[in-house]
């Protein structure tokens, strides 16, 4: 049971670290309910316990992103208050495996001798070359929930292929793919103190 749990917190830094080291980025999105009141939320708090945690603890990965996390929404002038927030921050990263399939059309040749000629012919004949890709797919979401009212207002998410990273690289990744992901929220907080 311990090894399945190290095995997983391992995989889900692994999972952040491939979604902000991705070549060409990880795919982001978002989506905001279009009856939610933004004008109003003032602070924000961490919703207990994150989906990244899970198994009931936290790790050094879960910590940094929930620091990046916080980092952006207070650079939006948000307030961290960890009683009564107006909004709660949920924070969740899986992997799935996929398969890639390819088909590329490709020529070959077969060579036939012929006796009455007494020479080769090259005949070309068409063919698909089939390429077939095991890859993982990380996901990680950033939920943002309006407390009073226990409903999604917000929510941003990263997907991309995951790959190895050093781990000198990880703090820097993970503070990237977060950023990246809050570059959708476009709101900020009211500058009346709540």
């Amino acid at each position: 049971m311990q090894l399945s749990r190290r095995f997983a917190i391992q995989a889900m830094g692994l999972l952040v670290l491939a979604l902000a080291g991705c070549a060409t980025g990880p795919k982001i999105s978002s989506e905001v309910d279009p009856e939610a009141d933004f004008g109003r939320y003032r602070t924000f708090g961490f919703y207990a316990p994150l989906a990244l945690e899970k198994e009931g603890y936290a790790t050094p990965t879960t910590d940094r992103i929930k620091a990046a996390a916080r980092a952006q929404m207070e650079s939006r002038g948000y307030v961290f208050s960890a009683g009564q927030p107006d909004l709660w921050v949920n924070l969740n990263a899986y992997m799935q495996e996929k398969t890639d399939v390819t088909s590329i059309p490709t020529v070959d040749y077969n060579y036939y001798y012929s006796y009455r000629a007494r020479s080769y012919f090259a005949v070309p004949y068409w063919r698909d070359r089939t390429d077939v890709r095991q890859y993982t797919e990380g996901t990680l979401n950033v939920d943002l929930v309006d407390r009073a009212k226990n409903r999604l207002v917000w929510e941003g998410i990263a997907v991309g292929r995951v790959s190895k990273v050093k781990p000198e690289e990880r703090g820097a990744r993970i503070d990237s793919a977060v950023a990246e992901i809050f570059a959708r929220f476009p709101y900020r907080a009211s500058a009346s103190t709540p």
